[in-house]
């Protein structure tokens, strides 16, 4: 009779044990909607058929480690604004290196210069 209840007892504490076990491993959150590190604010156009700002949103509404490169902007004499994403990669280091990149190869591939330098990563997750 006693091995019967320790039987129940055992079965409610190990289902109690699983219970907050699976609780602290499924606790990672999403990364979708936040803007991450924030280094500076990119100079974006609000016309919604723009390439950077399509980039911009789609960086935003990532759900993984992403990160979000652009050329600074000074208004008085540069005329060229490169831009580049890299989304849900697996580290944020992998993806801000990856998007720094290829917002620098746009220098290469139009042969333009800019006064304000080359590019920088304006926010990464």
């Amino acid at each position: 009779m006693k091995l019967k209840y320790c039987r129940k007892m055992t079965a409610s504490i190990l289902a109690n044990l699983l219970i907050f076990a699976t609780h602290g491993a499924g606790s990672a959150e999403s990364l979708a909607g936040k803007m991450g590190d924030k280094r500076f604010s990119p100079t974006l156009s609000l016309d919604p058929k723009e390439a950077c700002y399509k980039s911009y949103l789609a960086y935003i509404a990532a759900s993984g480690h992403s990160a979000y490169a652009t050329t600074f902007y000074s208004r008085v004499v540069d005329l060229h604004i490169f831009c580049s994403v890299k989304l849900n990669a697996p580290s944020q280091k992998a993806a801000e290196d990856t998007a720094l990149r290829a917002c620098q190869s746009g220098f290469s591939r139009w042969k333009v210069k800019t006064a304000s330098g080359g590019c920088a990563i304006a926010a990464s997750k």
